[in-house]
């Protein structure tokens, strides 16, 4: 009975290990053999026998199993361990390529740009194939991935690009708001005629012509045209540094005075009356008649005077070729994104030229508290503010005229009407207004607003004045 009793606990031991192993294989294996034992079929010492044997096959069986689950787990490891070294490895080599990216912004150089973008690109292709093969791993086999999340991993990869399109197609939305607005500003500026009548609508539709589609050759036309540009540009910069001048509580009167007193040819020379007139309500007149004269000043040189270049005078055909492949080439650049890339190219340096003669520092603190715009010229680099954006514009606009000065052969005559003079009306224009379009009796020029230009064809475009009494 106590043999009996040995035996039963033997298999019960027997029936518990090879259910931890194989719970449904070999239940009814061993279920029989209890039924054996309990009947007294077998012997007992046959028994006791045969459960030993049995006994160290499981223990080997249990033994091969855990060391075959080790050697899978550790090739496991070693297989993830490989994939991310070959993750960090891609990671380093597309920082490289950022950078390389990054360098060939400053100084401008495309193709490097391209090879470096392409570069880039490569390297995050290989990060997502590197990301799939991990995400394989991690579920167990590609076949139980694609089984259970396969849509959402489709998903996940096409929505990178699903949002670069939509950013592109912002952007794209943006430019066309943009290139609406420059139309019209393009359209107010062309529908300017000075003069009215036949004469004004046919040099309004010339300018329509000229400007809407891009100019193959220079001609005087184009002259015209952008000098009107810059007379707009010069009155908007006027008003905003006018309106700042206000918001700082200055005294006008006594700024103009000033002005007019340090450049010879304010309005000094009106009598009483007209100055007050010119205190009051013109004042923006001798505030533009200073940015034009500062802004104009070197215009009959090829570089302004910023060095002593004498192309023009060598080979004068080739630098007019040159001069109007600029005009092209920059027409329609944004300044500030131009000035971004290349800050200290000629254009920047003229615009670094003008703006510290028209900005003085002590006008520059009254104005804004700080001299922050003027540390960042005098650094090499361009403000982005709104007051510096203005001026850019004004700065485009006079650089524009004066390579198509160079362009024109022959070049464009400059003349600006001296304070005192006697007005003629064919060679000027009278920058105030009078009721009915007649000129009082005796006028002479107050002092002159902006230049007037001569051109080859015998155009006349007339130099602005602020008419005053002899009287």
């Amino acid at each position: 009975m106590a043999t009996r009793v040995s035996n039963f606990s033997d298999l019960i031991q027997r029936v518990t290990a090879s259910c931890l192993l194989h719970p449904l294989a070999n239940v009814r294996q061993d279920s029989q053999n209890v039924a054996v034992e309990e009947y007294g079929e077998q012997n007992d010492d046959d028994c006791n026998d045969s459960s030993e044997e049995d006994d160290e096959e499981e223990e080997t069986k249990v033994r091969g199993t855990d060391n075959s689950s080790k050697v899978v787990s550790i090739e496991r490891v070693m297989e993830l361990e490989t994939v991310m070294n070959e993750v960090f490895d891609a990671v380093s080599a597309m920082k490289r390529a950022y950078v390389s990216l990054q360098e060939a912004h400053c100084p401008w150089d495309p193709e490097r740009m391209r090879v470096a973008d392409v570069a880039v690109v490569g390297e995050l292709r290989k990060i997502g194939v590197l990301r799939e093969r991990l995400k394989r791993r991690s579920f167990g086999g590609g076949r139980r991935c694609g089984g259970v999340s396969g849509g959402a991993l489709v998903r996940e990869v096409a929505a990178p690009y699903e949002a670069a399109v939509a950013e592109l197609k912002r952007e794209l939305k943006a430019r066309e708001v943009e290139v609406d607005n420059l139309k019209e500003k393009l359209k107010t500026v062309t529908g300017l005629n000075n003069n009215g009548g036949k004469k004004g609508r046919s040099l309004s539709k010339r300018k329509v012509n000229c400007s809407s589609q891009v100019a193959a050759a220079p001609s005087p036309d184009l002259f015209e045209v952008t000098m009107c540009q810059v007379k707009e540009s010069s009155k908007s910069f006027t008003l905003q540094l006018l309106s700042l001048m206000r918001a700082a509580h200055w005294d006008i009167a006594a700024a103009i005075r000033s002005i007019g007193a340090a450049a010879g040819n304010g309005p000094d020379t009106i009598n009483s009356s007209a100055t007050s007139v010119v205190s009051t309500h013109h004042a923006k007149y001798a505030l533009e008649s200073y940015i034009s004269r500062k802004i104009f000043q070197g215009f009959d040189h090829e570089t302004f005077y910023m060095d002593g270049s004498l192309s023009s005078l060598i080979n004068p055909d080739q630098y007019r070729r040159d001069c109007f492949t600029q005009y092209r080439d920059m027409k329609a650049m944004d300044p500030v994104e131009l000035l971004g890339i290349l800050p200290t190219c000629h254009f920047g340096k003229f615009c670094a030229k003008k703006y510290l003669a028209i900005v003085h520092p002590k006008m520059e603190e009254s104005l804004f508290g700080d001299l922050e715009q003027q540390r960042q010229v005098l650094a090499g680099n361009h403000p982005r503010s709104q007051f510096y954006g203005e001026f850019l514009t004004l700065a485009k606009a006079v650089w524009l005229l004066h390579l198509l000065a160079f362009s024109l052969d022959p070049a464009p005559c400059q003349f600006e009407a001296s304070r005192g003079a006697e007005f003629h009306p064919q060679y000027m224009e009278s920058v105030v207004k009078f009721s009915g379009g007649r000129l009082p009796a005796v006028q002479i020029v107050g002092f002159p607003v902006s230049p007037g230009f001569k051109l080859g064809n015998g155009s006349i475009i007339k130099a602005r004045v602020y008419l005053g009494s002899k009287t």
